[in-house]
């Protein structure tokens, strides 16, 4: 047994000096635990802090949990035990792990911010969980302590002695617990000075690249003379309310064009709404741009604003805007002559002041001509055309994009820039690109996770897999030849392209090449991308 005199803390004036040294949260917190814990007179040291609730599914104590929302995560311990030497009593992953607040001793300090001191325990007191347990160590006494700064309840420090508690050590026990909530919280600051810090300089750091970054225009990157004619066109729409019709093969950067665009108009202090027209349901057009009233059909369980009304004053963005049905294109028509939309299950006309900005990756004027697209909806909406060009038009704007791409891709993945040397640059400028700028970044994503010694390799497919012929492939009966890798992908691109020829080109939408061959179109789009088919 220990004997009353021996003191619970050896020299607590020095425990409260080197807490106001510490900087970090976890050094403040081991050193009150184990300060604690050297003393012979300390069976176990333990600090709870109050955090969101996590591992509600595996907690030990779920069944009493009145609220998930906070309980108390055990943080740090430190102890010796007198019946098991071997034991650890500095793990934090044990059954009292959390402790919900307002239950059992350690959460109902939390919960009136009360301290409980019990000078000596007697006999078995209910509030004890495990009394075995202390009738082994020879537990005499136990302190709980919140920690308490600026009248908020951070956590709870508790102590198990094996000697009675006078009134000095309770005192003293008051005045730690008071300076550990302190410097709790000035460890907590100092790390968030410290995250804020390392998170300003990163964006200084940025902010400083884009500057320097003399060649790009806005967020699209190139010096070319493809791009610097894309970027005075842009230049020369932007401050007008025209309607704007962006082409290109996907992947080019249309969205990045009407981002621009409205970014330099005098609409930029209002929304600009992007609408996918692809992904849009034939039977929910109605209700996506113009809106519908509750009870107008079923599922409307509630009024709904459009995309046209949330875009009133700014600009809305219309991507593929070749795969609207051709029955509806007369009310988006009416909508971009008037101004003027109606709700679905109302009669009352809307004014609306929006700019349009339309996207597509399929010749209009062809759709237009052979009846597939309303011509004078495509006059209305190409009264100012702008074509992106494909990225193997532009190979010389190839580096500044890796380069560019690469430096996001290293603040994202939170890891080293790795160095893109004269041989990568060849390598990338010598692909075709039948994905274009898209296929670029997952090309540079996949090569910088796979990284080693802080260089690149690129998976490509051979110019010959590339740009290889159409290749009659039969298929026989069980004891045919086995067809090779090449073989098969040979005969998947001819198949699509079948499909392609069949649905005039168009990937999406009733009658496109998806539905013929039964698959999602963006499985097709990203198969097409991989056998280096182009969208036409």
């Amino acid at each position: 047994m220990i004997e009353n005199q021996i003191p619970l803390i050896a020299d607590p004036r020095k425990l409260l000096l080197e807490m106001a040294r510490c900087r970090q949260l976890s050094e403040v917190l081991s050193l009150i635990v184990a300060t604690m814990a050297d003393s012979p007179a300390v069976a176990l040291a333990r600090i709870w802090l109050i955090k969101p609730g996590e591992g509600c599914g595996t907690c030990p104590r779920q069944s009493e949990c009145p609220d998930r929302t906070n309980c108390l995560h055990l943080v740090a311990s430190a102890g010796t035990s007198l019946a098991d030497p071997g034991d650890d009593l500095s793990r934090l992953d044990g059954n009292f792990r959390r402790f919900p607040i307002g239950v059992r001793k350690v959460g109902r300090i939390a919960a009136t911010g009360q301290a409980m001191e019990v000078p000596s325990i007697e006999g078995e007191p209910d509030w004890l969980v495990r009394p075995e347990w202390a009738k082994a160590e020879g537990i005499r006494s136990f302190a709980g302590q919140p920690l308490v700064h600026q009248g908020q309840v951070l956590g709870v420090l508790s102590i198990f002695a094996r000697t009675t508690m006078g009134d000095d050590c309770t005192q003293w026990l008051r005045m730690i617990a008071d300076h550990a909530a302190g410097a709790l919280a000035n460890a907590t600051a100092w790390e968030q000075i410290e995250t804020l810090k390392r998170r300003l300089e990163l964006e200084n750091d940025y902010l400083q690249d884009e500057v320097r970054q003399q060649k790009a225009f806005g967020d699209i990157i190139g010096d070319s003379s493809a791009i610097r004619k894309v970027g005075e066109q842009i230049d020369l729409v932007a401050p007008t309310n025209s309607t704007i019709l962006v082409t290109g093969e996907s992947g080019t950067g249309k969205e990045l064009v009407a981002r621009e665009v409205h970014r330099r108009s005098n609409r930029s202090d209002k929304p600009l709404i992007k609408v996918n027209c692809a992904a849009i349901p034939r039977e929910l057009y109605d209700s996506e741009f113009f809106g519908h009233s509750k009870g107008s059909f079923t599922g409307a369980v509630q009024d709904r604003i459009g995309r046209f009304e949330l875009a009133d004053g700014g600009t809305l963005f219309l991507d593929e805007i070749g795969e609207i049905p051709l029955d509806l294109q007369s009310k988006l028509l009416r909508v971009l002559q008037e101004g003027e939309l109606v709700r679905v299950g109302e009669q009352a006309t809307r004014k609306v002041d929006v700019r349009i900005i339309a996207a597509t990756n399929r010749d209009l004027k062809a759709e237009s001509d052979a009846g597939r697209f309303r011509a004078d909806l495509y006059y209305r909406l190409s009264v100012f055309p702008i074509e992106l060009p494909p990225l193997s038009k532009r190979r010389d704007d190839i580096p500044l994009l890796a380069k560019h791409l690469l430096s996001h891709l290293a603040r994202r993945l939170g890891k080293p820039l790795p160095k893109l040397t004269l041989a990568n640059v060849k390598e990338l400028q010598a692909h075709d690109w039948p994905g274009n700028i898209r296929e670029l970044q997952h090309v540079l994503e996949r090569a910088f996770i796979l990284a080693r010694s802080n260089r690149l390799h690129f998976e490509l497919p051979s110019a010959s897999t590339a740009n290889a012929p159409e290749v009659q492939v039969p298929l026989g009966s069980d004891n045919a030849e086995i067809l090779t890798a090449a073989e098969l992908k040979a005969l998947e691109a001819q198949n699509i392209r079948r499909a392609l020829n069949q649905s005039g080109g168009k990937v999406y939408g009733a009658g496109g090449a998806a539905e013929l061959m039964q698959m999602k179109p963006t499985t097709l789009a990203s198969r097409m991308k991989s056998l280096g088919i182009s969208m036409k």
